[in-house]
């Protein structure tokens, strides 16, 4: 039977949590504060840990730091569930080296998912020989990866402005100072849908640098969008260098790859409504700014389609519902959300 240890300061959701996966055949142990949470993940290592961030006496950001530095609990799976769903919070949980992030209120089965999956990939890492430890300077590379972008000249996009071409071979990585960047892949028939999105912050183009082959996707600026390109020498020799600078990289394509297999299942399962919805909810992961209480984003129709994968016509029908619904506020182009909830529920 697997072990959880679950370190959460609410009462409430402790319990409950608790309960649901014992329900599910795990054997649970709880901590109602960081500091208990590492005194027992150090006493009694569980397969996998689930910790809140928000917590008294010792935070989430502080138990993976003291976990990841004792060799004893480095290896560990490690998941974070908070009420927290900022950008900055979770890249900043990722980097630090957690595996997941989940959002309160958590679906039960999203949470039991995220386990198995953790469970799973841990045990296979283990067989090769790769733990959880490899991640655990992944901030380290990512400071180290600025410091060498701060070195390059920037360079500035216009809106619908190509960064580079599905074909073409890389010849350097791309860090958004500002603005915001999609990529796209053509079908035969010229019709575009999105692969990927990204804002400030990011890398682009890092996988075919990587691979040493062409650029499977085409990237535009969605707005006027800052970049500072890095050229491919020393993008590569601080690879060679620096480990840290590895494990940053092994993170943020991971994150990439995990985002475009749901994608497809999405595609491959959901209804127009239920897509709609959730294109909605993931513009706002990606560019939600931090100082703003509601989402609220110009969104082109056209790009909606394509992140959706129908038509053009379908998109606006189903937003009219949805504002029908109070789901959302529409004014022209922009879209605000009113209601992540109902959103996030959406039934398929």
């Amino acid at each position: 039977m697997k072990k959880i240890l679950i370190i959460e300061d609410n009462l409430e959701v402790r319990e409950n949590t608790a309960e649901l996966l014992e329900l599910s055949g795990y054997e649970v142990t709880t901590a109602e504060n960081g500091k208990v949470g590492v005194q027992k993940a150090t006493q009694s290592p569980p397969d996998i840990i689930i910790c809140d961030i928000m917590m008294p006496v010792l935070d989430g950001y502080g138990v993976l730091r003291v976990l990841s530095n004792n060799p004893k609990t480095a290896h560990l799976p490690f998941i974070f569930l908070t009420a927290k769903a900022e950008k900055s919070d979770f890249r900043k949980g990722m980097n630090l080296g957690a595996d997941d992030y989940l959002t309160k209120p958590f679906d039960d089965l999203e949470l039991l998912d995220a386990i198995e999956l953790r469970i799973k990939k841990h045990e296979q890492f283990g067989q090769s020989g790769i733990t959880s430890a490899a991640f655990v300077n992944a901030e380290e590379g990512h400071k180290e990866l600025l410091k060498l972008v701060e070195e390059q000249e920037e360079r500035i996009f216009p809106k619908k402005e190509v960064v580079f071409d599905e074909g073409s071979y890389p010849k350097r990585a791309y860090y958004i100072e500002s603005g915001k960047i999609k990529t796209i892949k053509t079908n035969d028939d010229g019709k575009e849908y999105i692969i990927s999105l990204y804002g400030e912050g990011d890398f682009v183009g890092v996988t075919a640098l990587l691979q040493a082959t062409h650029h499977t996707e085409t990237a535009i600026a969605l707005e006027k969008t800052i970049i500072k390109p890095i050229p491919q020498a020393l993008f590569l020799d601080l690879i060679k260098e620096n480990s840290h600078v590895n494990s940053y990289l092994l993170h943020i394509l991971t994150d990439e790859l995990k985002e475009k297999g749901e994608q497809l299942l999405d595609l491959a399962y959901n209804s127009v409504r239920k897509r709609v919805a959730d294109a909605l909810l993931r513009l706002q992961k990606r560019y939600h700014d931090e100082e703003e209480d509601i989402f609220s984003m110009a969104v082109p129709r056209d790009d909606l389609a394509s992140l959706v994968g129908t038509a053009k016509e379908t998109v606006i029908r189903t937003l009219s519902d949805f504002k029908e619904e109070k789901l959302v506020a529409i004014k022209g182009s922009r879209i605000t959300i009113l209601d992540e909830a109902g959103l996030a529920n959406m039934f398929n």
